[in-house]
């Protein structure tokens, strides 16, 4: 298991170790035992799964204190754009984008740690994600930022007139006025 440090501090992106033969493959998407070599030490509780179709965006979201959920994002079909932001005030990376193609075919996974915004793109024809939380989703801590942040600037790989973006997303407010108390 490979784990590598971006350039902003604590997201870390994982790659398993892939075993393949004439059958097709094996790995193991998580290990405990691994993943607190690395540092990671989350217990993770829930797991979330979604299945899109192209230019789907999901996000900007998060979730407040003390229900913040660090979260363990792979692709299980397609291939999405995932996005973090810093949302973590006094942090160096405050406001600062990240975001990693991941798909089935690289079995790359992102881990978001508390603090972040998360969102992400369908860059394929369908795309199903599957996340693991160490916090149980509640709704009185929703919190988001809207996908098309001016200030913000994401590249979502997708044209303006592809997006498929939900009612609830379009009303998340701009980075400057979300509320957050991280």
């Amino acid at each position: 298991m490979s784990f590598t440090a971006t350039d902003i501090e604590g997201l870390l992106l994982f790659e398993p170790r892939v075993f393949e033969d004439a059958r097709g493959c094996f790995f193991e998407a998580y290990n405990q035992s691994a993943f607190e070599k690395a540092g990671v030490t989350c217990n993770f509780i829930q797991d979330n799964q979604s299945h899109s179709s192209y230019g789907v965006i999901r996000g900007l979201h998060y979730q407040l204190n003390p229900y913040a959920q660090s979260k363990l994002v792979r692709v299980l079909e397609g291939t999405i754009l995932d996005v973090a932001v810093d949302v973590r005030k006094g942090s160096p990376t405050y406001g600062r984008i990240f975001s990693v193609e991941l798909s089935a075919d690289n079995r790359k996974q992102l881990l978001i740690p508390h603090g972040f915004a998360h969102g992400f793109s369908v860059l394929s024809s369908k795309a199903t994600v599957l996340y693991k939380c160490d916090a149980f989703y509640n709704k009185e801590s929703e919190g988001g930022i809207i996908f098309n942040d001016p200030d913000l600037m994401i590249d979502w790989g997708v044209p303006q007139e592809d997006r498929i973006v939900s009612e609830k997303d379009l009303q998340l407010p701009l980075f400057k006025n979300a509320i957050n108390n991280f």
